[in-house]
Protein backbone atom coordinates (compact mmCIF):
# COMPACT_ATOMS: atom_id res chain seq x y z
CA UNK A 1 0.00 0.00 0.00
CA UNK A 2 1.30 3.49 -0.94
CA UNK A 3 1.82 6.24 2.03
CA UNK A 4 -1.13 8.76 1.34
CA UNK A 5 -0.03 12.78 2.24
CA UNK A 6 -1.84 13.77 5.29
CA UNK A 7 -2.15 17.14 3.50
CA UNK A 8 -5.88 16.94 1.13
CA UNK A 9 -3.63 18.55 -2.22
CA UNK A 10 -0.73 16.42 -2.62
CA UNK A 11 2.27 18.11 -3.12
CA UNK A 12 3.88 19.71 -5.95
CA UNK A 13 7.20 21.27 -4.99
CA UNK A 14 9.16 23.46 -2.71
CA UNK A 15 10.21 26.38 -2.66
CA UNK A 16 14.01 27.33 -1.11
CA UNK A 17 14.60 29.63 1.53
CA UNK A 18 18.07 31.56 1.96
CA UNK A 19 19.30 33.26 4.85
CA UNK A 20 22.59 35.80 5.01
CA UNK A 21 24.55 36.90 7.07
CA UNK A 22 22.38 38.56 10.40
CA UNK A 23 19.31 36.70 9.71
CA UNK A 24 21.42 33.03 9.10
CA UNK A 25 22.28 33.57 12.55
CA UNK A 26 19.02 34.03 14.10
CA UNK A 27 16.98 31.45 11.81
CA UNK A 28 19.84 29.28 12.78
CA UNK A 29 20.46 27.75 9.40
CA UNK A 30 21.73 28.84 6.47
CA UNK A 31 19.14 27.36 3.88
CA UNK A 32 16.02 25.30 3.96
CA UNK A 33 13.38 23.97 1.71
CA UNK A 34 9.61 23.90 2.13
CA UNK A 35 7.12 21.72 0.51
CA UNK A 36 4.02 23.66 -0.94
CA UNK A 37 1.37 22.50 -3.18
CA UNK A 38 0.97 25.04 -5.63
CA UNK A 39 2.38 29.10 -5.56
CA UNK A 40 2.07 30.79 -2.29
CA UNK A 41 2.24 34.66 -0.79
CA UNK A 42 5.38 35.97 0.49
CA UNK A 43 3.37 37.07 3.33
CA UNK A 44 2.27 33.44 3.82
CA UNK A 45 6.22 32.24 3.37
CA UNK A 46 7.17 34.63 6.13
CA UNK A 47 4.27 33.41 8.60
CA UNK A 48 5.35 29.85 7.70
CA UNK A 49 9.36 30.94 8.50
CA UNK A 50 8.08 32.64 11.92
CA UNK A 51 6.08 29.87 13.20
CA UNK A 52 8.97 27.15 12.49
CA UNK A 53 11.47 29.31 14.01
CA UNK A 54 9.43 30.43 16.82
CA UNK A 55 12.63 29.59 19.35
CA UNK A 56 14.18 32.56 18.23
CA UNK A 57 12.22 35.90 18.79
CA UNK A 58 15.02 37.58 17.14
CA UNK A 59 14.38 36.15 13.75
CA UNK A 60 11.68 38.40 12.87
CA UNK A 61 12.89 41.88 13.98
CA UNK A 62 16.22 40.62 11.83
CA UNK A 63 13.81 39.89 8.40
CA UNK A 64 12.42 43.28 9.06
CA UNK A 65 14.96 44.51 7.45
CA UNK A 66 16.20 42.53 4.88
CA UNK A 67 16.04 43.26 1.88
CA UNK A 68 14.02 39.90 -0.03
CA UNK A 69 14.79 38.45 -3.45
CA UNK A 70 12.04 35.78 -5.03
CA UNK A 71 14.32 33.87 -7.83
CA UNK A 72 16.46 36.48 -9.32
CA UNK A 73 13.69 39.63 -8.96
CA UNK A 74 14.00 42.00 -5.61
CA UNK A 75 10.68 42.53 -4.12
CA UNK A 76 11.06 46.23 -3.10
CA UNK A 77 8.31 47.26 -1.18
CA UNK A 78 5.62 45.10 -2.39
CA UNK A 79 3.06 43.90 -0.37
CA UNK A 80 4.09 40.44 0.51
CA UNK A 81 0.55 39.22 0.39
CA UNK A 82 0.50 40.64 -3.73
CA UNK A 83 4.00 38.68 -4.14
CA UNK A 84 3.60 34.84 -5.42
CA UNK A 85 6.51 32.28 -4.76
CA UNK A 86 6.34 29.37 -7.51
CA UNK A 87 7.27 26.08 -6.38
CA UNK A 88 10.74 25.88 -7.63
CA UNK A 89 11.60 29.37 -6.97
CA UNK A 90 14.03 30.63 -4.19
CA UNK A 91 13.34 33.46 -1.45
CA UNK A 92 16.54 34.59 0.16
CA UNK A 93 16.66 37.50 2.78
CA UNK A 94 20.08 39.76 2.54
CA UNK A 95 19.92 41.91 5.51
CA UNK A 96 21.79 45.44 5.18
CA UNK A 97 25.54 44.80 4.90
CA UNK A 98 28.15 47.28 6.94
CA UNK A 99 30.34 48.95 4.09
CA UNK A 100 28.74 47.87 0.77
Amino acid sequence: MEPRPLQDEPVVGHITLRYWAAARAAAGLAEEQVEVTGPVSLADVLAGILARHAASPRLAEVLGTCSVLVGDRPVTSSDPAAVHVQPGQSVEFLPPFAGG
